[in-house]
């Protein structure tokens, strides 16, 4: 009997997950053992921390009913190390330190919040990168009284998802946000019109061209000396992707990324692909896609089918890698879609107001729906995997008898 080809994928986020989903509706299951690495048991809706941070519950999404029936092997655990020239993964559990080994990796750690080495914010700064930040940010929420001033730093989109939401949900709070440029300067002139509109019918107080170079428990201060009073600092100043690939022998961009080609698969190790924020891919205009869901559905659903090209011996696809809007909510009744151009420029069309938070909520709801259904809905097709032939030893040559020989 042959043995199983082992695909372990690290990470079930929205691209992890997917990928996960798809390559065991992709590939025969005698053919593949497929395991999903996670620390939690049930699937994060990223995209919606701002909402558990104000006190919303949102649905429960386990695993085990996620993904019942496909064949993937659930792992819940904590990645500690990955040996790319050993092919080996490092992971504690419930019952210690063990060791999985794989033919193929697909490694979608993600990323988590980034401090950017500003004083303070580790200590005093709270996040909303998943769900434990979240939790301990709706718990300090929940704390404050009236009046008490809450001050979100970073003015990219989900520092303006997270103001608007905690201004919506308390505005018995004061809510400031303090940015590094102008209010929302990569939309459009009539994007930007609508968020400054939003911010000030929720009174919500805006510091351009502020940017953060401390934090203490009641307070922020500014480059240009301003003391921000803040009871609650909320940082939403980008993220930083899970440190574990650095350490490995993997080829890293200086952001820490895993560099790999149009599959999503690494140029230094071609057992090893990388999806969502863990990789570096080149979008239109040879532009890296930005940290996104928006990024990393796609780019998983590349990965997996290239995956499962190469194991089945078909023709490798291609997954479009673009974008076609910017979502945004601003609070529950309302929002901001930006359309933009493939590589992510904003053009003049965007779409404001309650429609906009509707369709805002389709997206939300999407993404998780296809996180349950990687081929979106279309009925499986699992190939069987082309096994390489074995290689034999030449057979060596008879000697000639000694009449031949002469």
């Amino acid at each position: 009997m042959q043995q199983q080809h082992r695909i372990i994928v690290l990470g079930a986020g929205y691209s992890g997950a997917s990928a996960a989903g798809r390559l065991a509706k992709r590939l025969r299951r005698e053919d593949v053992a497929i395991t999903l690495v996670n620390t939690e048991s049930d699937f994060v809706e990223r995209v919606r921390m701002h909402q558990l941070a104000v006190g919303q519950d949102l649905t429960p999404r386990p695993f085990g009913t996620m993904f019942a029936g496909t064949g993937v092997a659930l792992t819940y655990a904590k990645v500690t190390g990955v040996d790319a020239d050993r092919k080996a993964v490092a992971v504690v559990d419930t019952e210690g330190e063990r060791e999985l080994s794989y033919d193929t990796l697909v490694y979608s750690l993600g990323s988590g919040w980034n401090s950017q080495g500003v004083p303070g914010t580790d200590e005093h700064a709270h996040e909303i990168a998943g769900r434990p930040g979240a939790l301990r940010l709706r718990e300090r929420l929940a704390a404050l009284t009236a009046g008490q001033p809450v001050v979100v730093v970073g003015g990219g989109l989900t520092g303006l998802e997270a103001a608007t939401e905690v201004a919506e949900a308390r505005p018995d709070l004061d809510v400031a946000l303090a940015a590094r440029g102008e209010l929302a300067d990569w939309l459009s002139p009539k994007g930007r019109r609508h968020v400054r509109k939003v911010f000030g019918g929720l009174g919500i107080t805006v510091h351009e061209h502020s940017a953060v170079t401390g934090v203490t428990p009641d307070r922020v201060t500014t480059a240009d000396g301003a003391s921000l009073p803040a009871a609650v600092t909320v940082w939403t100043t980008g993220f930083a992707v899970h440190p574990i690939a650095r350490a490995t022998t993997l080829e890293v961009s200086e952001t820490g990324q895993i560099i790999v080609d149009g599959t999503m698969r690494s140029v230094s190790h071609p057992d090893v692909y990388a999806i969502g924020d863990a990789a570096l891919a080149m979008g239109p205009g040879d532009k890296p896609l930005r940290m996104s869901c928006a990024s990393g559905v796609p780019a998983a659903w590349q990965a997996a089918d290239a995956l499962a090209a190469r194991l089945t011996g078909t023709k490798v696809p291609k997954t479009p890698l673009r974008y076609f809007n910017q979502c945004i909510s601003l609070g529950r009744r309302d929002g901001l879609i930006q359309y933009v151009t493939a590589d992510d420029r904003a053009v003049r069309a965007a779409l404001t107001g309650r429609l906009a938070a509707f369709y805002k909520e389709l997206v939300c709801k999407g993404a998780a729906w296809g996180v349950a259904h990687p081929t979106l809905a279309v009925p499986a097709r699992r190939r069987p995997v082309v096994r390489p032939e074995p290689r034999t030893a030449p057979v060596a040559a008879a000697p000639a008898p000694a009449a031949e020989r002469g």
